[in-house]
Parts: C-alpha cells; structure tokens; sequence
C-alpha cells in the first residue's frame, strides 16, 4: 500500500523546474536604479560631456549674455540690454552684407547642386575607373575652403590672370574681376559652386539605391531618357536633394575664407564681397566690439535656424518618401 501511495506521488509531483536562462534573468541594480553597466557608459562619456559644456554649452551661453553687453576686451563687459540689436536695425553696412550674402546662397547653392546632379548622374552610367574619377571630383570639396585656393583664385581672376589670358587668346580685353564690384562677387559663387563634390557623392550614392526595375518598366512603356529622369530618378532623389540643400545653405552662410583672403580682409570693393561673417569678423576682431559681434552671430543663427526650419515646413510639398 506504501509503494502505490508514493509511486502515485511522485506521478502527481510537478518536474523540478529549470533555471531561466541568462538573458532572461533579471538585472542587478545599483542606488539609482540603473544596471551597473550604465555607470561604466557613464564614465567613459564623461571626457565628452566635459568638452561639450566647456567648448560647446558654455561659449554659447556667454556670447548670448555678451550679445546684450559692450565688451571690447579691454575692461568688463558694460549691460547694455537690446541696444546692440537697436544699433543693428540702422547699421547700413550690415544691411549690405545681407544683401551680398542672400545674393551668394541663392545663386551660387542652386548652380552647386546642378553641376553635382549632372556629374552624379554621368558618372552613375558606368564609367571606367569610377573611383577615380569621384576622388577627383571631390577634391575641391576639401580644399576650397583653404588659404592657398583662395589665392590662387585671386590670381586667376586677377588682371593678368589665367581667366583674361584665355580671353586675350579670343581678342577679348579683360578686367581685374576680383577688383571690380559689378564681378568680385561673381568670382565667390564660381568658387563656392566649384566646390560640388561632396554633394554630388551623395547623389551618386543616392542614384545607386534606385532599384533598376523602374528604369526597366518604363523603356518597355515607351519612355524616353528625359521622361525617365523627370517620372523616376528626380521624385526618387528628392530626399538627397533636400538633404544636400540643407547642408549646402548652412554651409554657404558661414563662408568666410574666401571672402577674407579674396578681398584682403576688407569686403571690397565697394563691399561688393562683404560676406556676413566677413563683416562680424571685422566688427568683433577689427574693431574689438566683441558684444555687437556676438549679436550678429545670434542673428545669423536665427537666420539659419529659420531658413531651415522653412525647408523642412515646405518639404512636405515635394520631397517623396518611397514607402
């Protein structure tokens, strides 16, 4: 009777259960609440988190309070409150370097991503030695912003420069392009456009992604070369295209380089290439008003923060998210 009282027992008895595996057992905590390896990702970020408030957080919070100042570096900043920004309001020469500058976005960003596009797309046709050719093309992209291309530039455009040398071969007279005011200008977008390789990497990147079934259907429909660009590759790209165009129009607006070395560090002639940035640098380190050079940096950003936001607001309009 005892042998079927235990072997009815162990029948009912449930199995021994196992141990839940690793992944699922639960976390050890620490104080605070988190697991132990958060303080260890903790401590290897904290070098970054030093720089960001000593380098980053920490500049940007004192040019705001020294945008509100007079501040020469000489003595104290003085509290003036809004008369740095009152001051902007009637200052012509800043008032001119809006202008030249709205002028160098706007022309030279839009001719920079159309030569990049059409580069992009010549090349994505299956050129020999594609790598090559695209170490080439993205080299002005890091070398425009130097000191040497600026002056080189200088003396292409200069009187007796590489440009009125050509131009001299057709029986042309040339002039001085960078000391004349109705062209210097036009010399700084011809740069800055020059400088189109970065973007036209990244559409060349984006031009690969487009799946060649597309291309496919359409030539069995009958589509020509133009009406496959304008129906496929162009919505598709649209997404590259405004990415490019945000960074190319934050990028433009802090030119500064070219500018400084082209002109001689004064917006000449005529303040004719009075960039911006140009004008804040001579205000903030020419004349040593570091406080109107701080509120002229905050404007910019606003400008910047603006343009940005607007692109981002009118995207929704014809930027095409392939689902």
């Amino acid at each position: 009777m005892s042998k079927r009282l235990e072997t009815a027992e162990t029948a009912v008895a449930p199995p021994p259960r196992e141990p839940p595996p690793a992944a699922d057992r639960p976390r050890p905590r620490t104080r605070s609440g988190g697991p132990p390896e958060d303080r260890i990702g903790y401590l290897f970020l904290t070098p970054w988190f030093v720089g960001m408030a000593l380098f980053t957080v920490g500049p940007i919070l004192a040019s705001l309070y020294l945008s509100f100042t007079e501040y020469t570096l000489l003595k104290p900043p003085e509290w003036l409150g809004l008369d740095n920004y009152r001051e902007m309001v009637a200052d012509p020469r800043l008032h001119k370097s809006l202008g030249v500058t709205f002028v160098y976005v706007f022309v030279s960003v839009p001719v920079q991503l159309v030569l990049a596009l059409a580069l992009a797309l010549l090349l994505n046709r299956g050129v020999r030695g594609l790598s090559f050719y695209r170490s080439v093309y993205y080299l002005p992209s890091l070398l425009a912003g130097s000191v040497s291309i600026a002056i080189l530039w200088r003396q292409i455009f200069g009187k007796d420069g590489l440009v009125n040398q050509v131009l001299a071969m057709a029986g042309i007279e040339g002039v001085s392009w960078v000391a004349h005011p109705d062209f210097a200008l036009g010399t700084l977008v011809v740069l800055n456009a020059w400088t189109f390789g970065a973007p036209m990497v990244i559409f060349l990147a984006g031009l690969r992604q487009i799946p060649a079934s597309y291309y496919e259907a359409a030539m069995v429909d009958g589509a020509g070369p133009v009406p496959r660009f304008f129906r496929i590759t162009l919505p598709l790209l649209t997404p590259i295209i405004f990415f490019n165009l945000v960074l190319q129009l934050i990028g433009a607006f802090q030119s500064f380089t070219q500018a400084f070395v082209i002109s001689g560090g004064r917006g000449g002639p005529s303040d004719a290439t009075l960039l911006y940035t140009l004008y804040l640098y001579e205000r903030g380190f020419g004349s040593f008003d570091m406080g109107y050079a701080s509120a002229m940096a905050w404007v910019l950003l606003a400008i910047i923060a603006a343009l940005t936001g607007l692109n981002f607001l009118l995207a929704r309009r014809w930027v095409f998210y392939e689902s």
